[in-house]
């Protein structure tokens, strides 16, 4: 019952649109029915009233759609006040009186002086029909047509738009119906100024006819002296015309405010005394041009110096608060800057887009990288990117760093391709305690573990320093324990980080000096994604590739020969031995090395399978895990240089062991004979067997 008596009760909002239809059908029925002068009255305040509400309402407006009725409700008024002028005109020719608003306006303006009354009405209606309607009429013409001109631009910037992910399907079509509203408006007011010039000539033609006609009237019909039918009947025309005009005049400026306003996103006030006082030189040049005006003789001085000094007052303050509105600004900018530099990038193909390698910190480590609190991360890491250039002889991308809230507070993570590959955490207002000998420490301080090579260590404070390193311990402050994390793990998987643009730049460089072993080997031999590939398989066994030259020569002879990528890496491995076997071999150039068994030997050698990935030895389980077992026991009990464990097998199985061998030992260097220089001496210490 609750429900039925909400939905009966009567709406006053929901049922507006039929006072409208009402409203025109009044309009013409007060052209026909003689209206009593009290109700006359009513209507005609009305009228003056929705011209002031119009007026009023186009200033608010910030663009031309808010108001789109406009044209039609511009129809509707010209009608209402054709049918006020009929009616005023029926009962001022019938009973020489129009009610008391007409009575009023033309005593007012009349003031017994009808000659002035007239020409005053005639200005009026010239100012509506001649300035303003033409004026609106014509920038609605412009106007129409150069929105009709532009539509086509317009429609594919927002097919584009739509196109390219910018807006979606709803907001495109809300553009496009937006588009063609607007072209329609323009043209609806430039037929509706036409009915605005109509009605101004029209109340031209009744005021003659009132006048004349009145007077006729008055003196045949009703009797009255000339005069007394004259200063009736001018008096009650004029005070026609004024209220049906003065509306009229109302809103034809409403019509022109609208159709010359350029889209703002401000009302036309705002808008109008913003930039007004845009520029407070102008306005305190115009103080001294009133000043200058104020010295002519017979001028009224004072009011030229009063308006002088306003103006020089409006002009200081104007400037005073621009110069504070500069710099609040430069301060917002800085904010907003350091924010964006600080923030993802909201672009559609940055966020799809994988950094080649990035770093992400906790923010606790944040002062690590901020150079105004003395971090020298930055640095730190571009240093890395040049060492790595120096050793390893390959191009890494600039690393970038950025915060991340969800990390712990001193935690900080290494990606590669999107992808975390390691992790660590530091104590960034403290010192890494490191015993080299891998004993325990006998220093307090908090225990951890060294991220780098998995070292047991201690965080202990700065003041500590000195106790330790009398101990013979290794201190290190948190920024070079994360270069050194870092720089580990680039060397791992500098293979990862060499992808065909940073091959390509290391080929262009060589080309600079070495064109023609370039010309030579690409593109006719091989591609730069095979020349990668090689590149890669060398960087995965730690090798380094700065001899680019050497490892193109041996690319240019052999590649004619085969195209298997790794028989071309291990004719490239036999070009580079010298330079693979610099680092393991000791200061009296001996290379302590284990060999395999003949046994181990001809059982990889039996079972090497091709895949695409390379060859691998098909070996059973227990075999594996023997000669597994037999690698790690020799590795602890045989020194090596540099602890750089070496194992020499024949070329034929070296590719396969390592394969086989690389999950378990992926620091292991395998050799193959043809890798040793002649000059080198090998020392054998131990043999691995299936024992």
């Amino acid at each position: 019952m609750i429900f039925v008596a909400e939905k009966s009760r009567f709406n006053i909002k929901n049922n507006l649109d039929v006072i409208v239809p009402f409203g025109v059908i009044g309009i013409v029925l007060m052209i026909i029915i003689p209206l009593p002068t009290a109700l006359l009255d009513v209507i005609i305040a009305f009228n003056i009233t929705l011209a002031v509400v119009i007026l009023l309402l186009t200033m608010f407006t910030t663009e031309v759609l808010q108001f789109s009725v406009f044209p039609t409700l511009l129809l509707i008024t010209t009608l209402l006040r054709l049918g006020l002028n009929i009616s005023s005109t029926r009962l001022v020719l019938t009973q020489a009186y129009a009610g008391d608003i007409i009575e009023a306006f033309g005593e007012f303006v009349v003031g017994g002086n009808y000659v002035v009354g007239i020409i005053i009405f005639l200005i009026i209606i010239i100012i509506q029909f001649v300035v303003i309607t033409s004026g609106a009429g014509r920038v609605s013409e412009v106007s129409a047509r150069f929105t009709l001109d532009a539509m086509p631009g317009k429609q594919m910037s927002i097919d584009a738009d739509l196109n390219a992910g910018v807006i979606t399907e709803e907001q495109a079509r809300e553009r496009r119906t937006k588009l063609q509203d607007e072209a329609s408006f323009y043209g609806a007011m430039d037929g509706a100024s036409k009915f605005v010039k109509g009605d101004a000539i029209a109340g031209i033609i009744i005021t003659i006819i009132n006048i004349f006609g009145g007077i006729i009237i008055g003196v045949v019909m009703l009797g009255m002296p000339i005069g007394t039918a004259a200063t009736t009947y001018v008096r009650l025309t004029v005070g026609d015309g004024l209220v049906s005009q003065i509306p009229a005049l109302l809103i034809s400026t409403a019509s022109g405010i609208l159709v010359t306003r350029s889209s703002s996103a401000v009302n036309l006030g705002t808008q109008i005394t913003s930039q007004l006082t845009t520029f407070p030189k102008a306005i305190a040049l115009a103080s001294v041009v009133l000043v200058v005006l104020a010295c002519i003789p017979g001028m009224p001085h004072i009011v030229f110096i009063i308006l002088a000094i306003a103006l020089a007052a409006s002009a200081y303050f104007l400037n005073k608060d621009a110069n504070d509105q500069k710099i609040i600004k430069s301060e917002t900018e800085e904010q907003e800057s350091f924010e964006t530099e600080n923030r993802e990038p909201e672009d559609v193909m940055n966020l799809i887009s994988v950094e080649p390698m990035e770093i992400e910190i906790g923010y606790g480590l944040i002062p690590l990288a901020d150079e105004a609190t003395g971090g020298d991360l930055l640095q730190r890491i571009a240093s890395v990117r040049r060492q790595c250039a120096l050793e390893m002889g390959i191009v890494v991308q600039p690393i970038r760093i950025k915060d991340n809230l969800q990390l712990k507070t001193n935690e900080y993570v290494v990606k590669i391709r999107g992808t975390v590959i390691i992790k660590g955490e530091l104590m960034p207002s403290m010192l890494l305690c490191i015993d080299p000998s891998s004993e325990d420490i006998t220093i307090q301080g908090i225990n951890t573990v060294e991220p780098t090579f998995g070292l047991p260590a201690v965080w202990i404070n700065n003041d500590q320093r000195e106790d330790a390193e009398i101990k013979g311990l290794t201190v290190v402050d948190p920024t070079t324990v994360m270069v050194t994390h870092l720089t580990e793990t680039i060397k791992n998987h500098a293979f990862e980080l060499l992808g065909r643009q940073e091959t390509k730049l290391l080929i262009d460089s060589v080309k600079e000096k070495y064109n023609t072993v370039v010309e030579e080997l690409i593109p006719d031999l091989m591609t730069i994604g095979e020349v990668q590939k090689v590149l890669q398989s060398l960087l995965k066994e730690k090798v380094a590739i700065k001899d680019m030259v050497t490892i193109l020569e041996s690319l240019a002879d052999n590649a004619r020969i085969t195209k298997d990528i790794e028989v071309l890496t291990e004719y490239v491995r036999f070009s580079l031995g010298r330079s693979i076997c610099n680092g393991l071999i000791d200061e009296n150039g001996v290379m302590t090395i284990m060999t395999l068994s003949p046994e181990i030997e001809n059982i990889v050698s039996n079972n090497i399978q091709k895949s695409l990935q390379g060859s691998f030895p098909a070996v059973d389980p227990e075999t594996t895990g023997k000669i597994l077992n037999s690698i790690k026991e020799n590795i602890n009990t045989i020194y090596f240089h540099n602890n750089q464990p070496v194992i020499l097998v024949s070329p034929k199985i070296r590719p396969a062991f390592r394969r086989l061998i690389e999950m378990v030992f992926p620091t292991l260097s395998v050799l193959s004979l043809n890798e040793i220089p002649n000059e080198v001496e090998i020392k054998t210490e131990g043999v691995v067997t299936l024992q």
